[in-house]
């Protein structure tokens, strides 16, 4: 039988990456995505699966998720080479910490157009393929369509005002749109990491602790300790387990509209 199939989006580092990887151990074959930018990591991870979990397993394709165009070209690709497309993780995201006066315009439209735009156009355009597809064979997992929330989504921070409304924006839209696809049989789901060691969050903790006083490192540390019950920074695979291990698979074909926190224990819903 075909391999099912999954795009994840800003997968060259980080989370995404970890989603990837846990997707190919589970079977699938990969569109590994990021933009011009990380192409070397694009390509080093393609290699690394290629070589690990045998020829085919995955792909890269460099596209920028602001862009409709680019993200049909996406979705056009996987399919081309890898075949039907079963599920599209829009994982790609950036982050800005800065006092909400300080924010220009600009940073604003930037960040809606990386965090919620490429969020909506790799939603919708992913549901136009599958529907296009047909419906999954009988006994087959549902499609599955996922969004990077965060925990800002239930529990905004200070000093992150358009990042935490991006997320809110991620969260909402993954709701009504999980009813609308319902009928087609495309489960729609957010996840919600919390404090993660990535790329991202040492951005955040330097920022922030230039603002508040505190060395580099220092916040991750202070809010891993005072805020999470489980007492530590997450890694990328505490995330990609539920994502990768779960939320991609048929164990989840009851799940629709939700947004999974994944935080050791900062947020309580």
């Amino acid at each position: 039988m075909a391999k099912r199939t999954a795009i994840v989006t800003g997968s060259a580092r980080g989370i995404g990456e970890a989603i990837v990887r846990r997707l190919a151990v589970e079977g699938y074959a990969v569109t590994v995505n990021d933009v011009s930018a990380n192409k070397a990591g694009i390509d080093k991870l393609v290699d690394e699966l290629n070589q690990t979990h045998g020829s085919g397993t995955a792909i890269g394709v460099v596209a920028d998720v602001t862009s409709s165009t680019q993200v049909q070209n996406l979705i056009q690709e996987s399919v081309d080479k890898l075949g039907p497309l079963h599920v599209m993780v829009a994982n790609a995201g950036i982050a800005q910490v800065a006092p909400a006066l300080d924010i220009s315009d600009e940073d604003v439209q930037r960040m809606f157009n990386v965090n919620f735009m490429g969020v909506w156009l790799c939603y919708t355009h992913a549901a136009r393929q599958m529907i296009k597809q047909g419906p999954v064979a009988e006994g087959s997992s549902s499609y599955k369509i996922l969004g990077a929330a965060s925990i800002v989504a239930f529990k905004p921070f200070p000093l992150l005002a358009h990042y935490s409304a991006s997320k809110w924006a991620v969260r909402g839209f993954s709701q009504v749109f999980a009813m609308e696809m319902a009928k087609h049989k495309i489960n729609v789901n957010a996840y919600a990491p919390g404090i993660v060691g990535t790329a991202m969050w040492d951005v955040i903790d330097e920022k922030l602790g230039e603002i508040e006083g505190r060395p580099k490192g220092e916040t991750v540390k202070k809010y891993s300790t005072d805020l999470t019950a489980l007492g530590r920074v997450s890694v990328p695979d505490d995330v990609s387990n539920v994502v990768g291990g779960f939320l991609c698979s048929k164990d989840s074909d009851f799940v629709t509209g939700q947004t999974i926190v994944v935080d050791g224990g900062i947020v309580f819903t």
